[in-house]
């Protein structure tokens, strides 16, 4: 048996070559169509696409014969971002998706996320293992019948699905930088342009690094990095942009920037889309992670909303959403989630959003958030690459619990002071502890805790 390391914990994943190739892409699909009849041997059809990496057509070709000779029908709609399988498979009401990407990997990285019906998560405790499984030992079934391909466009229906969470004569005119990074977005952004005009909504588009391009010219997209954000907050600066928008490379984040080009941590804006969720629908559900709670919660709480903490990441968060029936979903990693778009992330939705939000409100993107970053400053996440995590953690621990009025470990561990609180969790794949600290009012009081932190972690690792 060869073992597959390519198989993680949410998702596919792996460097080009040994990990992942066209036989491993083949094998993946084959596993991935048996899966969808393990219950259910009636005719299945499922939807397929890929990003603009250069190997992600070949293994989409490699990964859709697999599918097919386990007897499933696939519909191939092309060059897409993730959420394009999302909306495909539950508005076709599909059996299942597969989209290629490698997201903000590096360049010799690739791989697939899996979704079944209702654009479900398959993860490692809803069928991935069994799919890694199968795969690995290569216990294949015959089937009766193989599945047939067919070339499909859902794009136009996509395009009516986003417009139809703003209303067209509440945009007033904005000029929009959108940085897509020389990923999937770019073919999106050109379809709802078309549309904006064909309506008359007064949106001018600023287009950066637009055209999809494989060999990535200007760098992978990942503007969570600071290093990759400069291109955006100077475009807006240029051209006098009301707001920045910039995406990775499968577009299911979206980052902002403000009209004055300074970028803004993801956490505020989760606070900006709960409340104006809360305005259309009162009383509704928000979820949220557990790395920076404060201003979430006392906005979702003051709009009359309840808030509900998840363990990060999207399957958690789905799973949560979908149990809870919550309108909205928001992680401060630039993931947003919706219950009208069968409760998984989108980064097309919460740009028009804000858009509308916006022009609505008569303010500029700064003034809306500029009161929630003082009442609630925070430290982002910091990364630090450790030896010992979990002595780190048990330190951090015995150091505040004392101090602590509330500790908690939906994910990784976090403590709750009275001026202010921390979340630390170790990475699932690499020697890295995350930190996030925020306070109540005191940006000073941040930058104490983190430098204070910080000094906790060196004499664990050096003691």
């Amino acid at each position: 048996m060869e073992k597959l390391t390519c198989f993680k914990a949410y998702d596919i994943r792996g460097q080009l070559g040994e990990e992942l190739n066209a036989d491993i892409a083949y094998r993946i699909g084959r596993a991935y169509g048996q899966f969808l009849h393990i219950n259910n041997t009636k005719e299945k059809t499922v939807v397929v696409g890929g990003d603009v990496r250069l190997t992600s057509e070949e293994l989409k070709l490699s990964l859709a014969q697999g599918i097919m000779d386990a007897g499933v029908n696939v519909l191939d709609i092309g060059l897409c971002g993730t959420e394009e399988i999302y909306f495909a498979t539950f508005h076709l009401e599909l059996d299942g998706g597969v989209e290629v990407t490698a997201s903000h990997n590096p360049m010799n990285y690739n791989g697939m996320k899996l979704v079944r019906e209702d654009a479900k998560p398959i993860s490692g405790d809803t069928g991935l293992h069994d799919i890694q499984e199968i795969a690995e030992h290569r216990h294949f079934v015959e089937p009766i019948s193989k599945g047939q391909c067919k070339t499909i466009s859902v794009l136009n229906e996509y395009i009516d699905h986003l417009m139809g969470y703003i209303q067209a004569e509440n945009i007033k005119p904005l000029r929009l930088v959108i940085n897509s990074g020389n990923g999937a977005a770019g073919h999106v952004i050109d379809a709802l342009e078309a549309r904006f005009t064909q309506l008359n909504i007064p949106l001018e588009l600023i287009k950066v690094h637009h055209n999809p391009d494989g060999t990535f010219p200007n760098g992978i997209p990942n503007p969570l990095l600071p290093e990759c954000r400069d291109v955006t907050s100077n475009a807006v600066k240029e051209y006098k942009a009301d707001m920045g928008i910039a995406f990775d490379g499968d577009f299911d984040r979206c980052f902002f920037f403000d009209e004055k080009g300074e970028f803004i941590e993801g956490y505020y804006i989760v606070g900006l889309l709960a409340e104006a969720f809360l305005q259309k629908e009162p009383g509704a559900k928000i979820v949220h992670d557990p790395r920076l709670t404060w201003n979430t919660i006392d906005i979702v709480e003051k709009a009359g909303g309840i808030p509900i903490m998840s363990k990060t990441g999207h399957a958690f968060i789905k799973e949560r959403m979908r149990k809870e029936d919550a309108i909205y979903g928001g992680e401060m990693s630039a993931h947003h989630y919706f219950r009208d778009f069968a409760y998984c992330d989108s980064g097309m939705i919460p740009w028009l959003l804000v858009a509308e939000l916006l022009s609505v409100k008569n303010m500029t993107l700064s003034e809306t958030i500029k009161e929630r970053i003082r009442l609630f400053p925070c430290s982002g996440e910091i990364n630090y690459k450790v030896n010992n995590s979990q002595s780190i953690i048990d330190d951090i621990e015995h150091g505040y619990k004392d101090e602590a009025l509330n500790i908690d470990r939906t994910d990784g561990f976090s403590l709750e002071m009275k001026t202010w609180r921390l979340n630390i969790r170790s990475s699932n794949t690499e020697p890295v502890l995350r930190l996030n600290i925020e306070s109540q009012n005191n940006p000073l009081l941040v930058n104490e805790k983190v430098r204070e932190i910080e000094n906790r972690m060196k004499s664990v690792e050096y003691s």
